[in-house]
């Protein structure tokens, strides 16, 4: 291996890098800003929005969410029932600001979800609807679906009742100020009680068999004139968090399941092939699941800090493939499982910034009330599940491409550097499975110490740690290529 083989492009200044980060709206067609006519209905809805149908602007709610978050779906207040607990889960009704069948929902349809990008987000709705009268600002009433879901000691679900509402949040947390709060003991009460049900929830997942995939979060941050990225492992309480926006969901689904009407997500078992590989490659990487213990239950002993058990996370996360929307319609309910949560699940707890919700929040009140499905629902329903794959397919496109762009730009002055890594898949050569035109296939590696993966060249095999050489690291490509480093 010789320094001519070194790839080093002219290196892409900050001023240069928002250019590339600019282009790929236009590249991947994502959506533009809204027009005059949509602002305008907007504006119209917030005029126009009904009274709630009750007020619990009594009840102390709040928020968790990143920082600097404007479009707030959910708001929660947490009590002891007896022995168990009762969660108060607001989430923004959006359905008070969209007509089914006007301009607003049409919009809607074509975007599908918001798009995160490092230097701006295009939002489902209007700003004025998503970031401000719809969002669950703290200090402000809003109207909002009033969850409230019963758990046992064990936090076993119980009853749900669904009511449209009033709501005001009294707090905007971020995760960092709520976990320092909770650890410091300078909570109120409703943090604690948040670990205690996410805690407990967590319980019934494994019972269940399904398993929570607590990976680190890859993050653009802003740093200077443009951007870095950041490997962050989630914090306890977004876990619980979480658990709480889950068991929202599971409880919408149980409610539709039992109507025989609605949309889920969905996701299939893993391939029992696919398993036994698994199982293999955490012997390999040296955490070998025990056939005593159930899938959920080994991910949770897992240390995401030891690069080994990281992957291992990483391979875990690719055992389950398929997540798809299903329209329900007679199937049998084994046919409608979240096979990852081991329970029938309806995404619900973000209408803000993804449709579906929207529609599952809207259905199951009607049911919860016994109104009917009106026309305009009805035939709606079966549309969401294409409309979601394209979106999702194209909000995920231009993500990738973002992260892929960056990571190449903050490794551009790094070419001939030495890294440790860890070796996802292995190269393989024309003569052991080419790419069907005759030509070798990179590997794929995991940086040790920086949030990048890439493409690599040389003799290793999966799950080794390996020392590799960055020959390649081009934004205006979005390219990064290692070469495996022969040992002493």
């Amino acid at each position: 291996m010789t320094d001519q083989r070194i790839h080093a492009p002219r290196q892409v200044a900050a001023s240069d890098l928002s250019d590339l980060l600019l282009a790929l709206e236009s590249e991947f067609e994502v959506p533009g800003e809204f027009d005059e006519q949509t602002l305008q209905a907007a504006q119209q809805a917030v005029a126009d929005l009904p009274e709630p149908d009750a007020d619990d602007t009594d009840l102390p709610f709040f928020t968790i969410d990143p920082p600097g978050a404007t479009d707030l779906d959910q708001a929660m207040y947490l009590e002891r029932k007896g022995t168990g607990y009762l969660v108060h889960y607001a989430i923004a009704d959006v359905p008070a600001f969209v007509r089914l069948g006007g301009l607003l929902d049409m919009v809607s349809r074509e975007r599908g979800q918001t798009f995160y990008l490092p230097q701006r987000k295009i939002t489902l709705y209007p700003p004025l609807i998503s970031e401000d009268r719809g969002s669950l600002l703290p200090d402000v009433p809003r109207p909002a679906f009033h969850w409230r879901i019963a758990l046992d000691a064990d936090g076993a679900l119980g009853e749900v009742q669904l009511t449209r509402s009033q709501i005001r949040s009294r707090a905007q947390l971020d995760y960092e100020t709520a976990q320092r709060r909770l650890d410091s003991g300078e909570d109120n009460g409703q943090l604690q009680l948040l670990a205690e049900i996410g805690q407990a929830r967590l319980v019934q997942e494994r019972l269940r068999g399904g398993a929570s995939l607590n990976l680190p979060d890859q993050e653009i941050v802003p740093e200077g004139g443009g951007y870095k990225l950041v490997s962050r492992t989630p914090l306890p309480l977004e876990e619980f968090n979480a658990q709480i926006s889950l068991l929202t969901g599971i409880a919408a689904a149980r409610l539709m399941l039992k109507a025989g009407t609605g949309i889920l997500r969905t996701m299939p078992p893993p391939d029992p092939r696919d398993l036994k590989a698994f199982r293999q490659q955490t012997r390999l990487l040296g955490s070998p699941w025990p056939e005593d213990i159930s899938y959920g239950e080994y991910l949770h002993t897992l240390d995401v800090s030891d690069p080994r058990q990281l992957v291992i996370m990483h391979r875990a996360a690719s055992l389950f493939r398929g997540a798809d929307y299903q329209v329900i319609a007679g199937q049998p309910e084994s046919d409608l499982v979240q096979a990852a949560l081991a329970a029938p699940y309806a995404h619900t707890t973000a209408p803000l910034r993804r449709l579906v919700d929207r529609f599952v929040l809207l259905t199951c009140h009607l049911l919860s009330t016994g109104q009917p499905l009106p026309d305009e629902l009805d035939q709606a329903l079966p549309l969401l599940p294409e409309l979601m794959r394209t979106s999702s397919a194209a909000a995920n496109k231009v993500a990738r491409a973002a992260v892929d762009l960056l990571e190449a730009y903050t490794l551009q002055h790094r070419i001939g550097e030495q890294f440790q890594a860890i070796v996802l898949t292995a190269a393989q050569g024309a003569a052991n499975g080419e790419n069907g035109n005759g030509k070798p296939r990179p590997g794929q590696l995991q940086l040790v110490t920086e949030p990048v993966t890439g493409s690599f060249s040389g003799s290793a095999e999966a799950g080794t740690l390996v020392s590799v050489k960055l020959v390649e690291a081009d934004p205006r490509t979005r390219r990064i290529h290692f070469e495996t480093v022969p040992r002493g």
